[in-house]
């Protein structure tokens, strides 16, 4: 082999080592970046069953967003994407599995359900995000402080505050914010 066949072949080889370094560079940098937007930013989620019915229809694909609620209290409306609270993981929820539900109450809220209407600090909603009204009567309660009443949609199908109580703050995941599947769905929440 001369010396310019073997010089050649060195950069040959030189060149392919610096490809595959720039592209192991990328490709870190890539899930770096991927790992801290999902951790920090934003998230894709899965509609697993009815509970958010109509507003959110089983197999629904929906981007989590993670920032407001490091800065602000949830509001009133909000579709929030939870953890299970402490009364859950008591029945055998695991802490990862995530809910879905439409917060009902803020923290000094007085809630209750009567003749198929809830009434938040003694006024009825009008709900028209409902599947239907509820079928059960709910005793007042008022949900504490750093704590939220949380409710599905499909009200008389969903597994909520009424039956598990209060969510804390710390649960939230983030907020629901936009659905991307499916493609004839698509849209802001």
């Amino acid at each position: 082999m001369t010396s310019k066949e073997t010089d050649a072949k060195t950069d040959a080889s030189s060149k392919a080592w610096r490809s595959l370094r720039e592209n192991l560079i990328l490709i870190t940098i890539a899930l770096v970046l991927a790992f801290f937007i999902r951790t920090f930013i934003a998230e894709p989620r899965y509609i697993p069953s009815d509970s958010m019915l109509p507003t959110l229809e089983q197999g629904d694909r929906l981007v989590i967003e993670k920032i407001s609620y490091r800065f602000n209290s949830p509001n009133f409306g909000d579709i929030v994407v939870f953890q299970p609270p402490p009364e859950l993981q008591r029945r055998g929820y695991p802490k990862d599995q995530a809910f879905i539900k439409r917060v009902i109450g803020t923290p000094g809220d007085t809630l209750k359900i009567d003749d198929g209407k809830v009434y938040r600090n003694g006024k009825a909603l009008l709900e028209d995000y409902i599947k239907e009204p509820p079928r059960e009567p709910f005793e007042p309660v008022k949900v504490p402080q750093n704590q939220y009443f949380m409710m599905g949609d499909n009200r008389n199908d969903s597994n909520d505050s009424r039956y598990w109580g209060f969510l804390p703050k710390e649960n939230m995941i983030g907020k629901a914010s936009f659905r991307f599947w499916p493609p004839n769905r698509i849209g802001s929440i």
